[in-house]
Order: C-alpha cells, then sequence, then structure tokens
C-alpha cells in the first residue's frame, strides 16, 4: 500500500514538471528543446518503470535517474534556459525513497553530470547560466527536504498491515545485529558474568541481580552462602536503590541501579573493615565497568519479554481455532453418529455406533482439554503454585483423578520467562500422569524462593513405558527447562510410577522439606 502511495506521488510529480518544461519550450517553438524535451520524458518513463519494481535498489535508480537529468538539462540549457526545471526531480524523488540520504545523493549526481557535460562540450558557461543553474539546484534542495516529509508521513498512514510490515523490518534488523551480539541474549549467563564481576571487586556472602515485575523487584540470579538468610536482606537494598534511582549503602547491604532495567544488590562478609576495603570508591568503580553489561542485560530482557508475548499470543491463537475449528467438527460427527443410530440399524450395527459415539465424545472432551492447556498461563495467577493449583482442578474434574498440590512460596515472585517454562513442565507432567501413567492419586510439590525454584510431580502410575514414535512431550519438556537453565529429572518412582522433578537455582537436595501450614491444594473428582 504504502509503495503504491510512492509510485503514484513520483509518477504525478514527473507529470507535472514535464510540463512545466515543456509549456515555454512549445511557447517559443524551440525543436532542439523538444528533443530535450523528449530525452527527459524517455529517462523518467524508465525511472519510473523502476521505481514500481521492489527488486529495483532505490538509491543506484535514484543515482541513475539524477546523471541522465544532468546531462540532459546541460545539453538543453545552450537553447532553452527551462529544461534546468527537470533538475526538481530527482532530489524529490530521492527524498521519496530513501530521505535526506537520497536527496544528497541525487544532488551531487546532478552538479556532477550538469559540470562535467558543459564544460566538456561547451566550455565555461555565462554566469547568467550559472546563476540559473544554482537557482533551480538549490530549489531541489528544498523539494528533497519535502519529500523527506512527505514520505514520513506516507511511511505513518496506518494500514491494517502496518504493524506486521514494521514487526517484519524491525525482525529483519534484530536477525542482522545478532551476529554481533558477543554476549548473546542469554539472561541467565549475563547475570552471572555480572555477578562475577561484582565479585571480583567486592568481597560479598551475597550477591544478587534484579528486574522489575510490575511494582516489585524480582531476582534474575543470585549467589548466596544461606540463600534464605542472606538473600531477603539484599532484596531490601535493592529495592532501596531502585526507588532512589542511585547507590544505596545500609549497614553491610549494598546496591545500585544497572541500565534501565536491573538493580545489583550484595551483603558484604560481618567481618569485613568497610573503610578498609573503600565499598562507595569501589561501586562507583564497578557502576562505571559494568555499563557495558547493563546495556547488553536491558537489549536480553526486552528480547525476553518480546519472545513471551509473542509466545502467549500464538498459543491463544491456536486455542481459538482449535475451538472454533476442530472441536467443532469432531462434535458435529458426533451430531452425524446419533442421527445414525436413530435410523433403522442392527444390534451389530447399534453397538458399533455406540462405540464410535464415545470414540467421538472422547476426542472432543480430550481437544478442549488441550485447548484449555494452551489458554491456561501463570501471567494471570498470583503464584506459580496458584497457576498449578488451577490446572490441577480442571484436570481432575476431567480426569476423576485425585491431584495435591503443595505450594511453599515466598511473597517474591520468578522473572515471567522462568514461570512460564516451569508451568508449562509442571503441567506437562501433570498431563502425562494422568493420560499416559493411569494414575489413581498426583501429588504436585511447587517451592518458590527466588530467584530459586522447583517443581515436583509424583504418581502412583504404571511407571515410564517405551515412548511412542508420535510422542514429542518429554524432548519439549528437556527443551523447555534449557531455556532457563532448569535441572530436568525424569525416573521411576520408589513405589513405581513416575516422579518429575524440574528445578532453577540450587540443587535438589539443598531445598528445605516444605514448611508446615503452606498451602495445600487437593483436587478430588
Amino acid at each position: 500500500m504504502r509503495s503504491r502511495q510512492l509510485f503514484l506521488v513520483t509518477a504525478a510529480t514527473r507529470v507535472v514538471v514535464l510540463i512545466g518544461v515543456l509549456a515555454p519550450v512549445l511557447w517559443r517553438r524551440d525543436s532542439d528543446a523538444v528533443v530535450a524535451v523528449a530525452a527527459l520524458a524517455a529517462v523518467w518513463a524508465v525511472a519510473q518503470v523502476g521505481t514500481g519494481r521492489p527488486t529495483v535498489a532505490a538509491l543506484p535508480l535514484v543515482a541513475g535517474e539524477a546523471m541522465a537529468t544532468g546531462i540532459v538539462a546541460a545539453v538543453g540549457l545552450q537553447t532553452e534556459p527551462a529544461v534546468l526545471g527537470a533538475l526538481l526531480v530527482a532530489p524529490f524523488v530521492g527524498g521519496l525513497y530513501r530521505g535526506v540520504v537520497g536527496v544528497g545523493v541525487a544532488l551531487l549526481a546532478e552538479v556532477l553530470a550538469l559540470s562535467v557535460i558543459t564544460l566538456a562540450l561547451f566550455g565555461l558557461p555565462p554566469s547568467e547560466e550559472l546563476l540559473f543553474a544554482a537557482v533551480w539546484l538549490l530549489g531541489g534542495l528544498g523539494l528533497g527536504f519535502i519529500a523527506t516529509f512527505v514520505r514520513t508521513a506516507v511511511l505513518q498512514i496506518p494500514t491494517e498491515l502496518a504493524p506486521y510490515l514494521y514487526a517484519q523490518e524491525l525482525i529483519r534488523e534484530l536477525i542482522d545485529l545478532s551476529g554481533g551480539l558477543r554476549s548473546g541474549l542469554d539472561v541467565t549467563a549475563l547475570g552471572g558474568s555480572i555477578l562475577a564481576a561484582v565479585n571480583d571487586r567486592v568481597p560479598t556472602v551475597a550477591v544478587a541481580l534484579y528486574a522489575p515485575r510490575g511494582e516489585a523487584l524480582s531476582p534474575l540470579v543470585a549467589e548466596a552462602a544461606d540463600r534464605d538468610a542472606h538473600l531477603p536482606a539484599c532484596g531490601d537494598a535493592a529495592q532501596a536503590a531502585w526507588s532512589r534511582g542511585d547507590v544505596v549503602v545500609d549497614d553491610r547491604a549494598f546496591a545500585w541501579p544497572l541500565g534501565k532495567s536491573a538493580v545489583v544488590a550484595g551483603l558484604l562478609p560481618s567481618e569485613v573493615d568497610l573503610d578498609a576495603i573503600g565499598v562507595e570508591r569501589s561501586l562507583a568503580r564497578l557502576e562505571h565497568e559494568l555499563r557495558p553489561a547493563a546495556v547488553h542485560l536491558d537489549t536480553a530482557l526486552l528480547f525476553a519479554a518480546f519472545r513471551d508475548s509473542a509466545t502467549a499470543d500464538e498459543r491463544q491463537r491456536l486455542a481459538r481455532e482449535m475451538h472454533d475449528g476442530v472441536a467443532q467438527d469432531i462434535a458435529s460427527l458426533g451430531y452425524l453418529i446419533d442421527a445414525l443410530a436413530a435410523g433403522q440399524t442392527t444390534t451389530d450395527q447399534q453397538e458399533q455406533l455406540r462405540v464410535l459415539r464415545e470414540r467421538v465424545t472422547a476426542v472432543v472432551a480430550e481437544v478442549r482439554q488441550a485447548v484449555l492447556t494452551l489458554r491456561s498461563s501463570v501471567g494471570r495467577s498470583p503464584s506459580l503454585g496458584a497457576a498449578l493449583a488451577t490446572v490441577a482442578r480442571h484436570l481432575s474434574e476431567a480426569s476423576g483423578v485425585a491431584i495435591q498440590v503443595t505450594a511453599d512460596e515466598h511473597p517474591t515472585r520468578l522473572q515471567p520467562e522462568v514461570e512460564a517454562e516451569l508451568f508449562r513442565i509442571g503441567q506437562e507432567a501433570m498431563n502425562n500422569a494422568v493420560k499416559h501413567a493411569h494414575a489413581r492419586s498426583v501429588e504436585v510439590l511447587c517451592q518458590v524462593h527466588a530467584p530459586d525454584a522447583r517443581i515436583v510431580v509424583t504418581d502412583d502410575g504404571v511407571g515410564m513405558q517405551q515412548p511412542r514414535p508420535d510422542s514429542h512431550g518429554l524432548a519439549i519438556m528437556r527443551e523447555r527447562a534449557s531455556l532457563v537453565g532448569a535441572e530436568l529429572a525424569i525416573e521411576e518412582g520408589e513405589d513405581g510410577g513416575v516422579r518429575v522433578a524440574v528445578g532453577v537455582g540450587r540443587p535438589a537436595d539443598a531445598w528445605p522439606s516444605p514448611r508446615a501450614g503452606r498451602p495445600s491444594v487437593t483436587a478430588d473428582a
């Protein structure tokens, strides 16, 4: 749509200028000037065809048109000064298609062609002709700047496809730039390198990197001798530094904003002499040294947010397509079977239709469960454990299998991308226990001590089975775990069944037992 608008504007400009140049030539009946105008018409016709083809590079086309126009103007100037009006077109077209760069290229090409041809064929022109040429070139410069404004206005005209076209442009740029991102876009890896730099400069018993999530801060990565004892002090210092937008040193806790979307916080050992190590000077040097890392991290966080948003939108779209398409089509088959069963059929046919009807009903139920799975999201739930409990409740109501969810969670939440992947892994593990393990009961443990978390799903089913060729569930679970640096373990339970455990942060054997009084949700059919 935008290309068509630019094509029409350039065509109208060329026609108007051509008429303006041709009028005085016809009035004076100058046959030589008519030939020059005809040559201009030919040049602009070729250029117009080129601007209508997306495969033709805009800048070389503008330069070629400007040079040809300058040659024709130099020859035509000897009989009719009005031919110099043609110098207005190339800068205007260059401004439309390439902005200020296009204007500069067009003017440079015109001046070069006009000067070389005039000096080579006719010698130094009189001052009057030089003045005419300078005036028209200056007019071309002005029209070129107007064209850059028109270009901006045209490109900003809202159309139905405009967001998609703009997204394509940005994604292509991101792909081109990704080769130059030496540090990559892995938030966890970048955060780990930042914490290592802090530990190299300042002695700490705990150091953590935080990013905002809503009005609160959520830890990205953390290192601590005693995570449960030391990290709360880091969190308080980080929140204070984020609120003030400046460095905070409170007793042995310190923090400072890192870039636009993160905070570094740490806790010094009790035996360290603060004056001897010069904490504030060290933090000032660290703040300066980590500025490049802050830019890297900001970019990685933006990319993660983009990826999560795009994934959520795609899941919602697939859910709508399945609900309105596949589910409705299969359900209509059930109505057809009911109509056949109501007719005159034999006993064997009735039995076959009954079995077929039960199978169609089961398939519809599975499709609807898949739609619910796609639409389920941890983002709208108050916590990861609450989101898993909601899935467990729906799954238990549909299957008749008792599912108990125990949540041991601190108030601070994980980063959205970590929560999302852990949630999908836990959801898939529960689905597998119900669908394939023929379990009678399922136990789910969700512990979140941000930035650490783990989910353990244990069932009393038939245990590990030979995977089907068309089954990709376990592979997808492993891929999800690797995306957020989580450890995934799938093993036979001590009393049969399967135990699926996924965790980020601390090792599995470093987790305390769930505290008494923590929420426990039992989803019975």
